[in-house]
């Protein structure tokens, strides 16, 4: 009997540790090897107190060629990500360099490359960055979008009016300083040892706002064997009034001429940061008042979100597409299934209100929602306290859940949403 290859798989969790126990399960002689922490969750967020890239890599690579890793992945984008190709590049096993991983996910070099590649697709920037308790100059244009240069999860990106509300949002806490500070200080580290001229992690970056009229949309795809191809193209659809995501659709509405553009704006960013093995997305803007499309970031990882909706709808499934380029193997060469659904989507549940968030659906509810959505997948995420607090500080909102359910057509997915949230007890307005 032929030995399982053996691959190590970091920061696995929510929809990667789904795939990465139905990948394991599978008969294709695979078995993963885990590392990590959970990053959103105590006590695994304690893991953060000493995290380095660097340790983390050395102890991971010594561990591969103990086991005889044929390859290495991650798409987790704060921590594993980066850790991953740290670790390939010690094995001499496939993957992209940490140095273009380092100037896709560094936004403010990120920004210079696109402006030298892609510059009708790149919003306008301010060069101004801003470090916590700083007080912002006065010279700033507003309304301003802020972002943290190294952040994730949307955490503290948002439009400023005002120099008042640049000024409230750079005042931190000591916890949430601190935390803060230790986000971002791993991927600090390796980028002034890698990327020197990429500059500080530790700062916000000011861009050009986006009338909230404006889709976004969100395009995937893999690079390998000297290509760039897509995958396909998920919309968002936002809560009025906000840019909080309220579910994602696939397949896109989006003009096919369009999606072929992002594809073409992609192929330019990934060469010019030498991105060459992986699967990537590109978050961007299409405005079809004025026909712009304006990039929001690339990042350089699989969206784990959107790999269940490509499965439900095209048969085809991005995770073990990545597994596949971690081996060095073709991954158009995978099997197809048969598609289930004729749309999907991923319903995301958030309260606006802390003083207005539901429970976490009960045993009952749970197996009431299995029973009438055998194809559904539910993910609750709740929180109290300070780290309740701290998602409204940091977001606005409050991320509770997500519900990904399939269709023939949108009209019966509008429905299925409404049964599924009320037999969670959850309110969703499609």
């Amino acid at each position: 009997m032929t030995a399982a290859r053996r691959l190590g798989w970091f920061f696995a969790h929510d929809w990667d540790g789904q795939a990465l126990r139905r990948l394991g399960a599978g008969p294709g002689g695979l078995r993963f090897d885990t590392a990590g922490f959970d990053l959103l969750s105590f006590p695994g967020s304690l893991g953060l107190l000493r995290h380095d890239h660097e340790r983390f890599a050395d102890a991971q690579a010594a561990r591969g060629r103990r086991l005889g890793w044929a390859g290495v992945l991650s798409h987790h984008e704060q921590l594993g990500a980066l850790a991953a190709a740290l670790v390939a590049e010690r094995l001499r096993l496939p993957g992209a360099s940490p140095e273009s991983l380092l100037a896709a996910q560094h936004k403010v070099h990120a920004r210079r490359v696109l402006a030298q590649v892609a510059p009708e697709a790149n919003l306008a920037w301010q060069p101004v960055t801003l470090r916590r308790h700083q007080t912002p100059p006065e010279d700033i244009a507003y309304p301003c979008f802020a972002k943290p240069v190294k952040g994730a999860f949307s955490v503290l990106a948002r439009e400023v009016p005002d120099r008042a509300a640049l000024a409230a949002m750079l005042r931190f806490g000591p916890l949430e300083g601190w935390l803060a500070d230790r986000l971002v200080a791993p991927f600090d580290r390796i980028c002034r040892a890698r990327l020197p001229q990429a500059g500080s992690a530790h700062r916000l970056l000011l861009e050009e706002p986006v009338p909230l009229r404006v889709p976004q949309h969100n395009l995937d795809g893999w690079a390998g064997g000297g290509e760039v191809h897509a995958l396909g193209v998920v919309d968002a659809i936002t809560y009025p009034g906000t840019r909080s995501f309220l579910r994602w659709e696939y397949p896109s509405r989006l003009p096919a001429a369009v999606q072929a553009r992002a594809l073409d704006v992609a192929r330019r960013f990934l060469g010019a940061i030498g991105f060459r093995t992986g699967l990537f997305n590109l978050e961007f803007f299409f405005d079809p008042a004025t026909d712009r499309l304006s990039v929001i970031e690339c990042n350089p990882r699989l969206a784990s979100q959107f790999g269940d909706l490509y499965r439900r709808v095209d048969g085809i499934d991005p995770h073990a597409m990545a597994v596949s380029l971690a081996l060095d193997e073709d991954p158009l060469a995978l099997p197809r299934a048969a598609p289930v659904a004729g749309v999907a989507a991923s319903l995301v549940y958030r309260a606006f209100d802390p003083a207005a968030v539901p429970p976490p659906p009960d045993a009952a509810r749970r197996a009431a929602f299995a029973q009438a959505f055998p194809d559904g997948l539910l993910l609750a995420m709740p929180k109290h306290g300070a780290a309740l607090a701290r998602d409204f500080r940091w977001a606005g909102d409050h991320r509770y859940g997500i519900v990904h359910l399939g269709a023939a057509d949108r009209a019966q997915l509008a429905q299925r949403a409404a049964q599924a949230s009320a037999l969670l007890g959850w309110r969703f307005d499609w």
